[in-house]
């Protein structure tokens, strides 16, 4: 019994220290001013490859639609009929379009403003808070209660278009939500930015092998693997778990999941993870309802210019990937700027403790690029090993996709975060000492890495940080 006292003692004494550890270091925040993010790769702003960059400002163009249910206006090629959001800029505008969750969320305004008229906001959904969409990771038995042998998964879209005057007959109701939360079986996923995407897509298999290896070696307890593409076997790397392998794919899945926008790619209107169980999928009247037949996001031979012709996802796909890496900034904290010195001191302590075995400076050059210029052999300064890792029951969604497990993610590219609000998969910090903590759980590969932070100095730790916010 004084054995288990002692013990209890200890580590209340511990869990007192590593709290005024926490209070005594200060997240700088998210940085303003301009660092020049978002703009376009410097050999597509020379048009190196002649009509890139009409490529790239049409692309940019048509991220910032709204889109409606019907197709008679410019640019509409049928939202719903469920939807998480009407626009590509909607989720990804953070510094600038093709970023992450900005500072007001547009889908708490959806109920309000006409976009989901018939909808109830769903409870974690707020205006100050991150864009989210939801998935349960298991089905519901019909009694309400949770089958744990049976996984979904699935993205449950927010709203529908009922009620909508564009949306004619079409009758459906939300997800429960809240049923869901009252048992523990909802998770949720903020968006990537794309910054720089177009690079992490031309680094070559060999080369991400080559860079995993060298990883392996490492006294931190890390050890990643790759999650695959289902046709070709080859290595995927975009989203949260690395579940898509191109940006064209992850262009055409946004727009049917997310917007509910049959393409070229996803050639059918998505019904719920329940209505495909059920063998039900969408009712008649809530099918095609943009009049145009399917695919609703399709090529337009008769447009000029040249790339007009495109569909929207071809044009999503072309402005992704080449939109510019995020440039690194100063930092400033409580008004003051930090010193270079700071930063410096940061980095260096990021590589020594771990942080870098998985969030890789550069996880090596790309390949020759046929697109423009400044995709070809140049590194990869994301900070990612693109490689998944098992983070813990902490950070667990019990969601596989592809190869990824349940508490697997990829490794998140860190450029451009110091000007990014929301953090971690689901977006429920935006501090970056807790995101750095809630890496820590049983199981997870950054337990080692997460207690030699935490042994750092206050001031050491404070460098980390400065370091993190300079990306």
């Amino acid at each position: 019994m004084i054995k288990i006292v002692k013990i209890a003692s200890v580590l209340a004494s511990a869990v007192l220290f590593l709290e005024g550890m926490a209070f005594a270091q200060t997240d700088p925040g998210v940085q303003s001013g301009n660092r020049g993010t978002g703009a376009a790769l410097s050999s597509v702003l020379a048009n190196d490859n002649p009509g890139i960059l009409a490529f790239f400002t049409d692309g940019l163009s048509r991220f910032q639609d709204v889109e409606s249910v019907s197709n008679s206006q410019t640019g509409n090629n049928g939202l719903g009929p469920r939807f998480n959001s009407n626009s590509c800029t909607s989720c990804h505008s953070q510094p600038a379009v093709g970023g992450s969750s900005s500072a007001v969320n547009l889908q708490a305004s959806f109920t309000d403003n006409g976009v989901a008229p018939r909808d109830t906001t769903p409870y974690f959904i707020a205006s100050n808070g991150p864009v989210r969409e939801a998935r349960f990771p298991f089905f519901f038995n019909s009694d309400g209660g949770v089958n744990l042998n049976a996984p979904n998964g699935g993205v449950e879209d927010l709203f529908t278009v009922t009620g909508r005057n564009d949306a004619g007959l079409c009758s459906l109701t939300q997800p429960n939500f809240n049923a869901a939360k009252t048992a523990n079986n909802i998770i949720f996923r903020i968006p990537t930015p794309l910054f720089g995407a177009g690079l992490i897509e031309n680094l070559d298999e060999s080369t991400l092998l080559k860079n995993q290896v060298a990883n392996l070696n490492n006294n931190f307890g890390i050890s990643g693997t790759f999650n695959h593409n289902g046709n070709d076997g080859t290595i995927t790397r975009f989203g949260w778990k690395a579940q898509n392998k191109s940006l064209h794919i992850f262009s055409g899945e946004a727009y049917n999941v997310e917007m509910g926008i049959s393409n070229l790619l996803f050639t059918q209107d998505r019904p719920l993870p329940e209505e495909d169980l059920l063998g039900t999928g969408l009712p008649a009247n809530c099918m095609n309802l943009s009049g145009a037949g399917y695919p609703e996001d399709a090529f337009n031979p008769a447009e000029s210019p040249q790339a007009a012709v495109l569909d929207d996802v071809s044009a999503f796909a072309n402005f992704m990937r080449t939109l510019a890496p995020p440039p690194t900034g100063g930092v400033v904290l409580a008004g003051a700027t930090v010193s270079t010195t700071s930063i410096a001191n940061g980095g260096n302590l990021f590589s020594a403790i771990g942080c870098a075995t998985c969030h890789n400076p550069a996880a090596g050059n790309t390949q020759m690029s046929n697109i423009t210029g400044s995709l070809s052999n140049v590194p990869v300064n994301a900070f990612s090993d693109i490689e998944l890792h098992h983070m813990g029951v902490g950070l667990a969604d019990n969601v596989s996709q592809g190869g990824a497990g349940g508490d697997q993610f990829r490794t998140a590219p860190l450029w451009g975060l110091g000007q990014r609000i929301f953090l971690l998969h689901d977006g429920h910090t935006t501090d970056m000492f807790v995101a750095i903590s809630d890496h820590q759980s049983n199981g997870s590969e950054a337990n080692t890495t997460v207690a030699n932070f935490l042994l750092l100095t206050p001031n050491q730790q404070q460098d980390v940080l400065n370091f993190l916010r300079s990306l």
